[in-house]
Formats: C-alpha cells, sequence, structure tokens
C-alpha cells in the first residue's frame, strides 16, 4: 500500500490529527487542539511519532485512551 493511502486512513480512523510522513521516512501525527492540563498530567502529547504507520495508529490509540481516561 502506497504511503498517501496510509496516510488517508489513519487521517480518517484519527480526525483530531493532523497525520504526515517526514523527509526521512518517520510517521508523524499532531493534536488540532491543545491539551487541557489534565491531559498533560495523564500522559498525552501533542506530537507523536513512529516508524512506520502500525507504530503510529499504536501511539494514537495509547494517546486517546489516555485522553479518554481523564476526559470520559
Amino acid at each position: 500500500m502506497s504511503f498517501d493511502r496510509h496516510l488517508a486512513e489513519i487521517a480518517r480512523e484519527f480526525p483530531d490529527w493532523t497525520i504526515w510522513r517526514s523527509d526521512a521516512g518517520r510517521w508523524w501525527a499532531t493534536r488540532h487542539h491543545p491539551l487541557t492540563s489534565a491531559q498533560r498530567a495523564a500522559g498525552c502529547a501533542m506530537t507523536v511519532d513512529a516508524d512506520d504507520p502500525e507504530g503510529l495508529r499504536g501511539q494514537l490509540r495509547d494517546q486517546q485512551e489516555r485522553a479518554t481516561a481523564v476526559d470520559p
């Protein structure tokens, strides 16, 4: 699958994030909205990265779980 297709799929799956792939080949995501102090305290990050699309999905799922634990 092309990286453009991976980008589109991840963006649909995680609409609150901007997804991109760097020139170095790393996969990145940045939140659209600032974090609350409670989210920061729970370990939420504004930006996450991974080696590949599945790794990025894993990072984003973890971030969703952290945010949901604070703001159900």
